[in-house]
Protein backbone atom coordinates (compact mmCIF):
# COMPACT_ATOMS: atom_id res chain seq x y z
CA UNK A 1 0.00 0.00 0.00
CA UNK A 2 1.01 4.12 -0.86
CA UNK A 3 0.22 7.02 0.43
CA UNK A 4 -1.67 9.09 -1.75
CA UNK A 5 -2.61 12.82 -1.21
CA UNK A 6 -5.58 13.63 -3.56
CA UNK A 7 -7.25 17.19 -4.23
CA UNK A 8 -10.82 17.97 -5.67
CA UNK A 9 -14.34 18.79 -5.01
CA UNK A 10 -17.17 17.72 -2.37
CA UNK A 11 -20.88 17.42 -3.43
CA UNK A 12 -21.40 21.11 -2.60
CA UNK A 13 -18.71 22.12 -4.69
CA UNK A 14 -16.53 23.24 -1.78
CA UNK A 15 -12.49 22.30 -2.84
CA UNK A 16 -11.05 18.91 -0.43
CA UNK A 17 -7.96 17.81 0.21
CA UNK A 18 -7.44 14.06 1.90
CA UNK A 19 -4.49 12.14 2.26
CA UNK A 20 -5.27 7.74 2.16
CA UNK A 21 -3.79 4.41 1.77
CA UNK A 22 -4.37 2.82 -1.53
CA UNK A 23 -3.01 -0.10 -3.88
CA UNK A 24 -2.32 2.30 -6.93
CA UNK A 25 -3.75 6.06 -8.05
CA UNK A 26 -6.79 3.89 -9.62
CA UNK A 27 -8.10 2.87 -6.00
CA UNK A 28 -7.70 6.69 -4.92
CA UNK A 29 -10.69 7.34 -7.93
CA UNK A 30 -12.46 3.99 -5.95
CA UNK A 31 -12.22 5.83 -2.40
CA UNK A 32 -12.87 9.41 -3.48
CA UNK A 33 -16.24 8.75 -5.29
CA UNK A 34 -17.32 6.34 -2.03
CA UNK A 35 -16.56 9.55 -0.42
CA UNK A 36 -18.30 11.98 -2.28
CA UNK A 37 -15.73 13.26 -3.86
CA UNK A 38 -14.32 14.74 -7.12
CA UNK A 39 -10.65 14.04 -7.85
CA UNK A 40 -8.44 17.23 -9.83
CA UNK A 41 -5.00 16.23 -8.69
CA UNK A 42 -3.06 13.42 -6.68
CA UNK A 43 0.60 13.15 -5.24
CA UNK A 44 2.01 9.87 -4.76
CA UNK A 45 4.15 10.63 -1.14
CA UNK A 46 7.48 8.59 -0.25
CA UNK A 47 8.96 6.41 -2.94
CA UNK A 48 12.75 6.48 -3.82
CA UNK A 49 12.89 9.86 -5.22
CA UNK A 50 10.63 12.81 -3.76
CA UNK A 51 9.91 16.57 -3.41
CA UNK A 52 12.16 18.54 -5.30
CA UNK A 53 14.13 16.01 -6.82
CA UNK A 54 11.28 13.47 -8.46
CA UNK A 55 11.30 11.28 -11.24
CA UNK A 56 7.90 13.03 -11.95
CA UNK A 57 9.82 16.29 -12.12
CA UNK A 58 13.05 15.18 -14.17
CA UNK A 59 10.84 14.03 -16.76
CA UNK A 60 8.95 16.92 -17.02
CA UNK A 61 12.00 18.70 -17.23
CA UNK A 62 13.60 16.82 -19.86
CA UNK A 63 10.28 16.70 -22.15
CA UNK A 64 9.13 19.93 -23.79
CA UNK A 65 5.39 20.93 -24.69
CA UNK A 66 4.39 20.87 -28.45
CA UNK A 67 2.14 23.55 -30.20
CA UNK A 68 0.38 20.34 -31.63
CA UNK A 69 -0.46 20.03 -28.20
CA UNK A 70 -1.20 23.06 -26.88
CA UNK A 71 -3.95 23.35 -29.78
CA UNK A 72 -5.18 19.79 -28.55
CA UNK A 73 -5.67 20.84 -24.75
CA UNK A 74 -6.77 24.17 -25.54
CA UNK A 75 -10.03 22.92 -28.08
CA UNK A 76 -10.62 20.26 -25.71
CA UNK A 77 -10.48 22.20 -22.64
CA UNK A 78 -13.32 24.68 -24.61
CA UNK A 79 -15.42 21.89 -25.24
CA UNK A 80 -15.98 20.63 -21.86
CA UNK A 81 -16.88 23.75 -20.49
CA UNK A 82 -19.28 24.25 -23.51
CA UNK A 83 -20.48 20.93 -22.00
CA UNK A 84 -20.67 22.43 -18.60
CA UNK A 85 -17.69 20.84 -16.64
CA UNK A 86 -15.67 22.96 -14.45
CA UNK A 87 -12.50 24.38 -15.43
CA UNK A 88 -10.87 22.36 -12.40
CA UNK A 89 -12.26 18.93 -13.54
CA UNK A 90 -11.53 19.51 -16.95
CA UNK A 91 -8.15 19.80 -16.70
CA UNK A 92 -8.21 16.94 -14.37
CA UNK A 93 -9.77 15.03 -17.70
CA UNK A 94 -6.89 16.10 -19.37
CA UNK A 95 -4.11 15.72 -17.16
CA UNK A 96 -5.00 11.91 -16.78
CA UNK A 97 -5.44 11.53 -21.04
CA UNK A 98 -2.11 13.15 -21.71
CA UNK A 99 1.57 11.78 -21.71
CA UNK A 100 3.96 14.27 -21.56
CA UNK A 101 5.56 14.51 -18.22
CA UNK A 102 5.81 18.13 -18.45
CA UNK A 103 2.36 19.13 -19.39
CA UNK A 104 1.05 16.94 -16.40
CA UNK A 105 2.73 18.45 -14.16
CA UNK A 106 1.70 21.95 -15.41
CA UNK A 107 -1.62 20.82 -15.21
CA UNK A 108 -1.69 19.75 -11.84
CA UNK A 109 -0.08 23.00 -10.72
CA UNK A 110 -2.34 24.80 -13.00
CA UNK A 111 -5.36 22.77 -11.11
CA UNK A 112 -3.96 23.08 -7.10
CA UNK A 113 -4.16 27.07 -7.95
CA UNK A 114 -7.68 27.11 -9.15
CA UNK A 115 -8.34 24.77 -5.99
CA UNK A 116 -6.85 27.88 -4.03
CA UNK A 117 -8.99 30.71 -5.30
CA UNK A 118 -6.76 31.73 -8.29
CA UNK A 119 -8.09 32.94 -11.77
CA UNK A 120 -7.25 30.08 -14.44
CA UNK A 121 -5.37 33.17 -16.26
CA UNK A 122 -3.02 33.90 -13.20
CA UNK A 123 -1.85 30.06 -13.51
CA UNK A 124 -0.77 30.30 -16.56
CA UNK A 125 0.45 33.61 -16.72
CA UNK A 126 3.34 31.37 -14.39
CA UNK A 127 4.75 29.03 -17.37
CA UNK A 128 5.54 31.80 -19.95
CA UNK A 129 7.54 28.71 -21.78
CA UNK A 130 4.16 27.21 -22.78
CA UNK A 131 1.46 29.45 -22.57
CA UNK A 132 2.19 32.85 -24.63
CA UNK A 133 0.93 36.56 -23.52
CA UNK A 134 -1.08 35.93 -26.18
CA UNK A 135 -2.88 32.99 -24.64
CA UNK A 136 -2.53 34.31 -21.24
CA UNK A 137 -5.14 38.01 -22.58
CA UNK A 138 -7.09 35.95 -24.34
CA UNK A 139 -8.07 33.53 -21.38
CA UNK A 140 -8.33 36.19 -19.39
CA UNK A 141 -10.45 38.43 -21.63
CA UNK A 142 -12.53 34.92 -21.91
CA UNK A 143 -12.74 34.85 -17.54
CA UNK A 144 -13.79 38.71 -17.85
CA UNK A 145 -16.57 38.31 -20.11
CA UNK A 146 -17.99 35.39 -19.33
CA UNK A 147 -16.93 33.23 -22.96
CA UNK A 148 -14.39 31.74 -21.61
CA UNK A 149 -15.15 28.44 -23.98
CA UNK A 150 -15.68 30.89 -26.89
CA UNK A 151 -12.39 32.49 -26.54
CA UNK A 152 -10.54 28.78 -25.80
CA UNK A 153 -11.98 27.86 -29.49
CA UNK A 154 -10.89 31.23 -30.96
CA UNK A 155 -7.07 30.99 -29.20
CA UNK A 156 -7.22 26.97 -30.59
CA UNK A 157 -7.90 28.33 -33.85
CA UNK A 158 -5.21 30.91 -33.44
CA UNK A 159 -1.89 28.26 -32.83
CA UNK A 160 -3.48 25.85 -35.25
CA UNK A 161 -3.25 28.26 -38.23
CA UNK A 162 0.17 29.84 -37.17
CA UNK A 163 1.44 26.69 -36.55
CA UNK A 164 0.71 25.29 -40.12
CA UNK A 165 2.11 28.43 -41.28
CA UNK A 166 5.31 27.67 -39.88
CA UNK A 167 5.26 23.84 -40.72
CA UNK A 168 4.45 24.56 -44.39
CA UNK A 169 7.79 27.29 -44.22
CA UNK A 170 9.83 24.91 -42.88
CA UNK A 171 8.79 22.14 -45.28
CA UNK A 172 9.31 24.18 -48.37
CA UNK A 173 12.84 24.72 -46.59
CA UNK A 174 13.94 20.99 -46.04
CA UNK A 175 14.54 19.99 -49.28
CA UNK A 176 17.37 22.48 -50.58
CA UNK A 177 18.76 22.43 -47.34
CA UNK A 178 19.21 18.61 -47.37
CA UNK A 179 20.82 18.77 -51.10
CA UNK A 180 23.31 21.61 -49.89
CA UNK A 181 24.26 19.26 -46.74
CA UNK A 182 24.94 16.39 -49.14
CA UNK A 183 27.02 18.51 -51.00
CA UNK A 184 29.06 19.75 -48.83
CA UNK A 185 29.92 16.52 -47.28
CA UNK A 186 30.91 14.58 -50.97
CA UNK A 187 32.69 17.73 -51.45
CA UNK A 188 34.51 17.74 -47.88
CA UNK A 189 34.89 13.69 -48.48
CA UNK A 190 36.21 13.96 -52.22
CA UNK A 191 38.79 16.72 -50.87
CA UNK A 192 40.06 14.27 -48.10
CA UNK A 193 39.84 10.46 -49.75
CA UNK A 194 40.08 11.06 -53.38
CA UNK A 195 41.97 13.95 -54.36
CA UNK A 196 45.22 12.90 -52.99
CA UNK A 197 45.55 9.85 -55.42
CA UNK A 198 44.71 12.17 -58.26
CA UNK A 199 46.83 14.47 -57.13
CA UNK A 200 49.61 12.37 -57.20
CA UNK A 201 49.58 11.92 -60.88
CA UNK A 202 49.48 15.50 -61.76
CA UNK A 203 52.52 16.25 -59.46
CA UNK A 204 54.60 13.07 -61.43
CA UNK A 205 54.46 15.31 -64.61
CA UNK A 206 56.06 18.27 -65.90
CA UNK A 207 53.64 20.25 -66.53
CA UNK A 208 52.34 23.69 -65.77
CA UNK A 209 48.99 23.40 -63.92
CA UNK A 210 45.98 25.61 -64.27
CA UNK A 211 44.83 28.44 -61.41
CA UNK A 212 41.71 26.09 -60.69
CA UNK A 213 43.70 22.92 -60.46
CA UNK A 214 46.50 24.54 -58.25
CA UNK A 215 43.58 25.50 -55.94
CA UNK A 216 42.40 22.55 -56.11
CA UNK A 217 45.55 21.22 -55.24
CA UNK A 218 46.30 23.82 -52.51
CA UNK A 219 42.68 23.00 -50.92
CA UNK A 220 43.10 18.88 -50.90
CA UNK A 221 46.44 19.57 -49.09
CA UNK A 222 45.40 21.78 -46.30
CA UNK A 223 42.29 19.92 -45.70
CA UNK A 224 44.40 17.17 -45.54
CA UNK A 225 47.13 18.01 -43.26
CA UNK A 226 44.38 19.87 -40.86
CA UNK A 227 41.06 17.87 -41.37
CA UNK A 228 39.94 18.22 -37.27
CA UNK A 229 40.67 21.78 -37.67
CA UNK A 230 38.78 22.52 -40.86
CA UNK A 231 36.21 20.33 -39.71
CA UNK A 232 35.54 22.18 -36.02
CA UNK A 233 36.15 25.59 -38.04
CA UNK A 234 32.53 24.58 -40.07
CA UNK A 235 30.80 23.47 -36.90
CA UNK A 236 31.94 27.08 -35.37
CA UNK A 237 31.48 28.80 -38.52
CA UNK A 238 27.99 27.37 -38.46
CA UNK A 239 27.52 27.97 -34.65
CA UNK A 240 29.00 31.69 -35.21
CA UNK A 241 26.00 32.67 -37.61
CA UNK A 242 23.54 31.01 -35.83
CA UNK A 243 24.48 32.86 -32.70
CA UNK A 244 25.08 35.98 -34.49
CA UNK A 245 21.41 35.96 -36.08
CA UNK A 246 20.17 35.54 -32.37
CA UNK A 247 21.65 38.62 -31.21
CA UNK A 248 19.25 41.84 -32.00
CA UNK A 249 21.60 43.44 -35.02
CA UNK A 250 21.38 40.06 -36.27
CA UNK A 251 18.02 39.92 -36.14
CA UNK A 252 17.66 43.55 -37.22
CA UNK A 253 19.89 42.44 -40.70
CA UNK A 254 17.96 39.48 -41.36
CA UNK A 255 15.21 41.30 -41.26
CA UNK A 256 15.74 43.61 -43.79
CA UNK A 257 17.36 41.13 -45.68
CA UNK A 258 15.08 38.69 -46.24
CA UNK A 259 11.79 41.11 -46.94
CA UNK A 260 13.53 42.03 -49.90
CA UNK A 261 14.84 38.94 -51.53
CA UNK A 262 13.01 37.68 -54.32
CA UNK A 263 10.13 35.29 -54.36
CA UNK A 264 11.32 34.60 -50.17
CA UNK A 265 10.57 38.29 -49.72
CA UNK A 266 7.11 38.16 -50.99
CA UNK A 267 6.22 35.54 -49.03
CA UNK A 268 8.00 37.08 -46.02
CA UNK A 269 5.82 39.95 -46.14
CA UNK A 270 2.49 37.77 -46.43
CA UNK A 271 3.47 35.27 -43.24
CA UNK A 272 4.08 38.96 -41.55
CA UNK A 273 0.70 40.55 -42.76
CA UNK A 274 -1.19 36.77 -41.82
CA UNK A 275 0.14 36.67 -38.26
CA UNK A 276 -0.85 40.06 -37.96
CA UNK A 277 -4.26 39.79 -39.17
CA UNK A 278 -4.52 36.87 -37.22
CA UNK A 279 -3.50 37.82 -33.73
CA UNK A 280 -5.51 40.98 -33.60
CA UNK A 281 -8.57 39.42 -34.94
CA UNK A 282 -8.31 36.81 -32.30
CA UNK A 283 -7.59 39.08 -29.45
CA UNK A 284 -10.27 41.48 -30.88
CA UNK A 285 -12.52 38.75 -31.21
CA UNK A 286 -12.34 37.59 -27.53
CA UNK A 287 -12.69 41.27 -25.62
CA UNK A 288 -8.84 42.41 -25.80
CA UNK A 289 -8.72 46.63 -26.09
CA UNK A 290 -7.11 48.04 -29.08
CA UNK A 291 -3.98 48.99 -27.31
CA UNK A 292 -3.32 45.47 -25.38
CA UNK A 293 -4.02 43.81 -28.41
CA UNK A 294 -1.33 45.76 -30.70
CA UNK A 295 0.92 44.96 -27.37
CA UNK A 296 0.56 41.39 -27.59
CA UNK A 297 0.92 41.14 -31.99
CA UNK A 298 4.06 43.10 -31.79
CA UNK A 299 5.43 39.96 -29.57
CA UNK A 300 3.74 37.67 -31.64
CA UNK A 301 5.55 38.80 -34.73
CA UNK A 302 9.05 38.31 -34.94
CA UNK A 303 10.57 40.39 -38.21
CA UNK A 304 12.37 43.20 -36.42
CA UNK A 305 10.11 46.32 -38.83
CA UNK A 306 6.82 44.86 -38.55
CA UNK A 307 6.89 45.08 -34.80
CA UNK A 308 8.14 48.70 -34.96
CA UNK A 309 5.14 49.56 -37.51
CA UNK A 310 2.96 47.80 -34.88
CA UNK A 311 4.36 49.64 -32.02
CA UNK A 312 3.87 52.80 -33.64
CA UNK A 313 0.20 52.04 -34.94
CA UNK A 314 0.18 51.23 -31.18
CA UNK A 315 1.78 55.15 -30.68
CA UNK A 316 -0.99 56.61 -33.21
CA UNK A 317 -4.25 55.17 -31.76
CA UNK A 318 -3.45 55.99 -28.50
CA UNK A 319 -3.19 59.77 -29.64
CA UNK A 320 -7.23 59.30 -30.95
CA UNK A 321 -5.76 58.34 -34.59
CA UNK A 322 -7.68 55.17 -36.55
CA UNK A 323 -5.88 51.53 -36.33
CA UNK A 324 -5.59 51.45 -40.59
CA UNK A 325 -3.56 54.83 -40.66
CA UNK A 326 -0.08 53.37 -39.65
CA UNK A 327 -0.69 50.10 -41.81
CA UNK A 328 -1.77 52.06 -44.69
CA UNK A 329 1.13 54.41 -44.63
CA UNK A 330 3.69 51.72 -44.24
CA UNK A 331 2.62 50.05 -47.93
CA UNK A 332 5.99 48.86 -48.54
CA UNK A 333 6.11 46.47 -45.96
CA UNK A 334 2.47 45.26 -45.14
CA UNK A 335 0.35 45.28 -48.87
CA UNK A 336 -2.03 47.78 -49.61
CA UNK A 337 -4.88 45.64 -48.94
CA UNK A 338 -4.22 45.65 -45.02
CA UNK A 339 -4.64 48.63 -44.46
CA UNK A 340 -7.88 49.13 -46.64
CA UNK A 341 -9.48 46.21 -45.32
CA UNK A 342 -8.44 47.58 -41.13
CA UNK A 343 -10.28 50.91 -42.55
CA UNK A 344 -13.30 49.02 -43.96
CA UNK A 345 -13.35 47.17 -40.93
CA UNK A 346 -13.55 50.19 -38.57
CA UNK A 347 -16.06 51.99 -41.23
CA UNK A 348 -18.48 49.03 -40.49
CA UNK A 349 -17.70 48.02 -37.05
CA UNK A 350 -16.23 44.44 -38.24
CA UNK A 351 -12.81 45.09 -37.60
CA UNK A 352 -12.04 41.58 -36.18
CA UNK A 353 -13.93 39.78 -39.06
CA UNK A 354 -12.36 41.89 -41.63
CA UNK A 355 -8.96 40.87 -40.19
CA UNK A 356 -9.85 37.02 -39.88
CA UNK A 357 -10.85 37.37 -44.01
CA UNK A 358 -7.66 39.04 -43.95
CA UNK A 359 -5.56 36.73 -41.83
CA UNK A 360 -7.36 33.42 -44.46
CA UNK A 361 -6.92 35.09 -47.31
CA UNK A 362 -2.94 35.76 -46.79
CA UNK A 363 -1.98 31.98 -45.28
CA UNK A 364 -3.84 30.71 -48.32
CA UNK A 365 -1.84 32.52 -50.12
CA UNK A 366 1.12 31.50 -48.37
CA UNK A 367 0.26 27.78 -48.52
CA UNK A 368 0.24 28.24 -52.62
CA UNK A 369 3.32 30.16 -53.24
CA UNK A 370 5.16 27.43 -50.63
CA UNK A 371 4.07 24.60 -53.27
CA UNK A 372 5.05 26.44 -55.78
CA UNK A 373 8.34 26.99 -54.32
CA UNK A 374 10.21 23.55 -55.03
CA UNK A 375 9.36 24.28 -58.85
CA UNK A 376 11.87 27.25 -58.19
CA UNK A 377 14.12 26.21 -55.89
CA UNK A 378 15.07 22.76 -57.96
CA UNK A 379 16.32 24.83 -61.35
CA UNK A 380 18.33 27.18 -58.71
CA UNK A 381 19.88 23.83 -57.03
CA UNK A 382 20.66 22.20 -60.42
CA UNK A 383 22.56 25.31 -61.22
CA UNK A 384 24.53 25.40 -57.67
CA UNK A 385 25.20 21.74 -58.75
CA UNK A 386 26.30 22.14 -61.75
CA UNK A 387 28.52 24.94 -60.98
CA UNK A 388 30.24 22.29 -58.23
CA UNK A 389 30.45 19.58 -60.86
CA UNK A 390 32.22 22.15 -63.27
CA UNK A 391 34.52 23.18 -61.08
CA UNK A 392 35.56 20.30 -60.28
CA UNK A 393 35.79 18.98 -64.16
CA UNK A 394 37.99 22.32 -65.27
CA UNK A 395 40.23 21.56 -62.74
CA UNK A 396 40.61 17.88 -62.95
CA UNK A 397 40.16 17.54 -66.94
CA UNK A 398 42.48 20.29 -67.94
CA UNK A 399 45.29 18.48 -66.99
CA UNK A 400 44.51 14.91 -67.59
CA UNK A 401 44.51 16.68 -71.44
CA UNK A 402 47.97 18.41 -70.82
CA UNK A 403 49.14 14.48 -69.80
CA UNK A 404 47.32 12.46 -72.60
CA UNK A 405 49.09 15.38 -75.24
CA UNK A 406 52.57 14.85 -73.25
CA UNK A 407 52.20 11.43 -73.86
CA UNK A 408 51.43 11.33 -77.37
CA UNK A 409 53.61 13.58 -78.04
Amino acid sequence: MATFTYSGEDREGQPVTETIEAADRFAVYTVARQNGHTVASIKEAGGLMSGRFSMERINAFLSRVKDDEIVMITRNLGSMITAGLTVSRALSVIERQSKNPRLKLIIKELIAGINKGEQFHEGLRKFPGVFSNLYVAMVKAGEEGGNLAEALSTLALQIERANNLKKKIKGAMIYPSIVIIVMVVIAILMMIFVMPQIIAVFEGGKMELPATTKFLIWLTNFMNDYTLLVIGGLISIVVAIGYFFKRPLGRRIMSFVVVRLPIIGTMAKETNSARTARTLSSLLRSGVDVIQSLEITEEVVQNFYYKRIVRAARDTVEKGAPLSERFIAESKLYPILVGEMILVGEETGQISGMLGELATFYENEVERKTKDLSTIIEPLLMVVIGTGVGFFALALIAPIYSISDGMSG
